[in-house]
């Protein structure tokens, strides 16, 4: 079998469409293909970005042509219309993204209830984040704001670590809002957003109730994003990191 072909058959093994971290895991499964190469990861990548076969659904997801319809994937000649569905698949995948590399690093990993039902690839957030319930960390009333922030990590004493607000919305001001809300806590706060909107974040950040905390956010792009949850996905499937 050849490399594209096994590449291909895993697309198909994992429902038609998958990470391009789990494709460096997956692919090496099959075994009629011989990766007689000192750089796999790399072939992978280059067969991901040139078959005809497969093609980029958003940052680090590939999938197959053929499965467009079953996966309910929209042409390349739809993309100029957003539809709320489609801003919500991408925010639960980059949910996903997100919990999967608190998990990774020893975190315990919230995302709200009311997106517990939603999708990562093929596996409901439910299944991802490692809480079920919110800890009861602080007075009720901050409990219950920090409830609707995209993704939390808590360390092992069940503080906050992390807040992660992820912004597909018209005005990034209301998660910076939500962060002013919960700074009394030791925790980083993040917004992960497209790299185009980071000049529109500068400018938020000058609002007279956000200009106190512009040290203790920080901004993410997508890509930056998808390239740290590759790497921690490659670790993970080392025996030995030095």
């Amino acid at each position: 079998m050849k490399q594209y072909e096994a590449v291909i058959k895993t697309l198909e093994i994992l429902g038609g469409q998958a990470t391009l971290a789990e494709l460096y895991h997956e692919v090496m499964k099959i075994q009629e293909c011989n990766w007689v190469t000192r750089t796999p990861y790399a072939s992978i990548r280059r067969i991901v970005q040139t078959r005809p076969e497969i093609f980029r659904v958003r940052p680090g997801l590939w999938a197959l042509n053929s499965y467009k319809t079953k996966l309910g994937i929209i042409g390349k000649e739809e993309k100029e219309i957003i539809s709320s569905e489609m801003i919500e698949q991408n925010h639960s995948y980059y949910q996903g993204i997100l919990a999967i590399i608190g998990n990774l690093r020893g975190f315990s990993t919230y995302i709200p209830n009311q997106d517990k039902n939603k999708y990562f690839v093929n596996k409901p957030l439910d299944g991802i984040r490692s809480l079920k319930e919110l800890p009861n960390f602080s007075h009720q009333s901050l409990v219950k704001k920090s409830s609707t922030v995209d993704v939390i990590w808590f360390n092992n004493r069940q503080m906050p670590d992390s807040f992660f607000e992820i912004e597909f919305s018209i005005d990034i001001k209301n998660s910076l809002l939500k962060f002013y809300e919960l700074q009394d806590f030791a925790a980083r706060m993040v917004i992960v957003a497209d790299n185009v909107r980071k000049s529109e974040y500068e400018q938020k950040l000058e609002l007279n109730a956000i200009v106190a905390m512009k040290k203790r956010i920080n901004f993410m792009g997508f890509d930056f994003l998808i390239k740290q949850y590759e790497f921690e996905m490659l670790k993970a499937n080392q025996q030995f990191v030095i």
